[in-house]
């Protein structure tokens, strides 16, 4: 065993760790699983050293946003098996669903006040930095955050890059010095003190932990809470368990023929695994693991020196050299951008390339202009587009390479870029189970150029911007049965 990484750990704010305590508090928020967390694993490391329990916290707000039944009971099919394996363990586990907002109110506050500290977890984007931010201010308690999101520290990258091929470089630098460090498969089998559970009981009774009936998957229970209904559930749940078993599924399967079927929508030849990574109920670390295990792959295999090429780094095979680029390049190269601009989500953090030929192509005529409520309702003319976005509203996902169809024709029929910005985040992150992600705000920003460079010939509304087309892509990939599955409703 050894301690997480100093770069992983920040201290929120200058209050000393309360020794006498009666627990430590693992506030559990954006790492929503027992395994491969190294947030977890420090709190288990607090824990053994003051020779304390500890205490899982796990809490679901109501007034995040675009909160709906979809996104919560994603998130509660989790806490059901948070529940489930804490259980066996003996660790004491407290699921938290606010029934109506700022019901919530000095929960978090009433815990840490009977804790030697609080540690929880560090996640650049969405409402999270705000809401640890406030509570280190708040509560009068030591707060710890603890980044588990991907193989590279996220402070190990002190700027912003300009394009992937920069990042991929500094990451072949970079990462070998952190691939050694990998978090505990299971940090819990070294907690000492599994004591009974602390005494809560006040904080119980104004603050009631979720039912038994609602972890259990009844749809019922939701109809009560102050949501979101017209998004509904979708059949893929979620849970460290499913994330488990389609991880598996993807590599045992899927993986083989990944770079030759990952761009086909017929095929499906995707991973499927965006969700799970967005909720926190899968880790990297663990794909990475199990990725390398299959190829038989070591740290001894990475070459001595950086090349920044996308493929023969890692020295896989080649299906699998295709995945990590995903994986670890451009998914990290979002959480890289949301930890260094607050703006991330802003027109402005655009390159100034791309917002220069957007401003000269403003004025173009387009031949389509649709509003927000056409677009959601999939009613285009474009029966790609149109298949693309009913899979997002039945599913809550759109194939990857469609994603990014689906975002250039919305510029491309939208009056102004920035509306078009607007829109693409609005859907997205109302109805997909990765929304709200900083991997998919790099694919919205992406559209629009961020990560890109000029493109030739200039074309009317989107200027040196990347162009793509619906007519492109039914000459170059299998989509009719996609469409077939997909045509609206």
């Amino acid at each position: 065993m050894s301690p997480v990484p100093e770069i992983r750990v920040t201290r929120c704010n200058e209050v000393p760790v309360h020794e006498k305590g009666d627990y430590v508090l693992y506030w559990m928020t954006a790492f929503r699983r027992t395994r491969w967390n190294f947030s977890l694993q420090h709190a288990v490391d607090w824990a053994n050293r003051l020779a304390k329990p500890l205490l899982v916290f796990e809490a679901l707000r109501i007034g995040y946003p675009w909160a709906s039944d979809r996104f919560h009971r994603f998130v509660i099919d989790g806490m059901a098996d948070n529940a489930e394996i804490l259980k066996k363990i003996g660790v004491s586990y407290y699921p938290y669903l606010e029934p109506s907002p700022d019901a919530d109110k000095g929960l978090l506050a009433a815990l840490a006040e009977k804790a030697c500290l609080v540690v929880t977890d560090d996640f650049p984007a969405f409402f999270l930095p705000r809401m640890i931010a406030s509570a280190s201010r708040k509560i009068p308690a030591c707060i710890e955050k603890v980044d588990s999101n991907g193989l590279l520290p996220v402070k190990a990258a002190e700027r912003v890059f300009a394009a992937a091929k920069f990042f991929r470089l500094f990451l072949q630098k970079e990462l070998p010095l952190h691939l050694s460090e990998m978090p505990e498969a299971e940090p819990l089998k070294r907690l000492k003190h599994k004591a009974p559970s602390p005494p809560l009981k006040e904080i119980l009774k104004r603050w009631p932990a979720a039912s038994p009936k609602i972890l259990s998957g009844a749809p019922e229970p939701l109809a009560e809470f102050p949501l979101a209904h017209d998004v509904g559930v979708v059949d893929e749940q979620g849970g460290t368990g499913r994330a488990s078993k389609r991880m598996k599924g993807f590599l045992d399967k899927k993986l083989s023929l990944y770079e030759e079927n990952r761009n086909h929508p017929d095929e499906d030849g995707t991973s499927g695994l965006s969700p799970y990574l967005h909720f926190g109920h899968l880790s990297v670390h663990e794909i990475f693991h199990h990725l390398a295990a299959k190829e038989e792959w070591d740290l001894d295999h990475l070459p001595k020196k950086a090349t920044g090429g996308r493929n023969g780094w890692w020295h896989m095979s080649e299906p699998a050299e295709a995945f990590l680029d995903e994986l670890v390049t451009w998914r990290e190269l979002g959480f890289n951008m949301c930890r260094q601009r607050q703006d991330y989500d802003q027109y402005l953090s655009l390159p100034s390339w791309a917002r220069e030929t957007l401003k000269d192509h403003e004025g173009d005529q387009r031949r389509y202009v649709y509003r927000l409520e056409e677009f959601e309702r999939a009613q285009t003319h474009d029966p790609l587009w149109n298949a693309a976005q009913e899979q997002l509203l039945q599913e809550g996902r759109i194939h990857n390479y469609l994603r990014m169809v689906w975002g250039k024709k919305i510029l491309e029929w939208t009056s102004s870029p920035q509306e078009a910005l607007d829109i693409m985040i609005e859907l997205n992150n109302k109805y997909a189970l990765d929304g709200r992600d900083p991997n998919s705000y790099t694919g919205i920003m992406w559209v629009l150029g961020r990560y890109d460079r000029p493109w030739g010939p200039e074309r009317p509304v989107f200027g040196k911007i990347r162009y793509m087309s619906s007519e492109n892509t039914l000459r170059k990939l299998r989509v009719a049965e996609y469409m077939e599955k997909y045509k609206p409703r």
